[in-house]
């Protein structure tokens, strides 16, 4: 249910969507620079097993 905004329906809901859209890129680059990061981390992991 969404209550009567009135003459600000457009710019709510729109702010809404924006904020939505936002918070989802975030989340999506956040797991990307993740899984880079780990992969990064466990070639350097697997240089110090055979270097010793």
């Amino acid at each position: 249910m969404i209550p009567d905004l009135g003459k600000y329906t457009d710019t709510v809901l729109t702010s809404y969507a924006a904020s939505i859209v936002l918070l989802a890129a975030l989340i999506v680059f956040s797991v990307l620079r993740g899984r880079k990061v780990r992969a990064e981390m466990e070639k350097v992991e697997q240089r110090m097993t055979r270097n010793g």
